[in-house]
């Protein structure tokens, strides 16, 4: 088998890769629908509804337990390594979305100011997530794998 086709008959990673894939189609589906406009930075970008960081760690992990067990080390290092990125998400990257909302408006308070301070870019402010944005991409990414690990594969 070539490399490619291997890939494509891995569950683990396929599993993991439709998490992120269907997360990210929602989420620009999901954006589009509240600003009625289509921003294709939501096709790959971070941040949103729902997470695509969750649902990819958990399809991951979910995907792993199926095929080597939830007593394996696979699993076990899938496991933590899917609470990590969530945890982080939640965590430190939301965070700094709203320090960088906060200082947009600073440097546009500033502009306006006329204080000398003009900035060609605005910082990205959608870069981490709520909880509950975490949790429908946990969600999510499980029950892809489910589906994928119990009826395709």
């Amino acid at each position: 088998m070539n490399f490619f086709t291997e890939l494509v008959h891995n569950q683990i990673f396929m599993s993991a890769v439709v998490g992120w894939l269907v997360a990210q189609v929602l989420k620009t589906l999901i954006h589009l629908y509240f600003t009625k406009s289509f921003v294709a930075e939501r096709l790959v970008g971070s941040g949103g509804m729902p997470s695509s960081h969750s649902a990819t760690v958990c399809a991951l992990s979910t995907a792993t337990g199926f095929q080597c067990g939830i007593s394996s080390p696979e699993f076990a290092i899938a496991a933590i390594v899917a609470i990590v990125v969530m945890y982080d998400a939640i965590g430190v990257r939301r965070e700094t979305g709203i320090q960088a909302k906060i200082l947009n408006e600073m440097m546009e308070l500033f502009n306006s100011m006329d204080k000398g301070l003009s900035t060609e870019e605005r910082l990205k402010e959608f870069v981490g997530h709520t909880p509950f944005q975490v949790l429908v991409g946990a969600i999510l990414g499980i029950l892809i794998a489910v589906l994928l690990n119990l009826w395709v594969f």
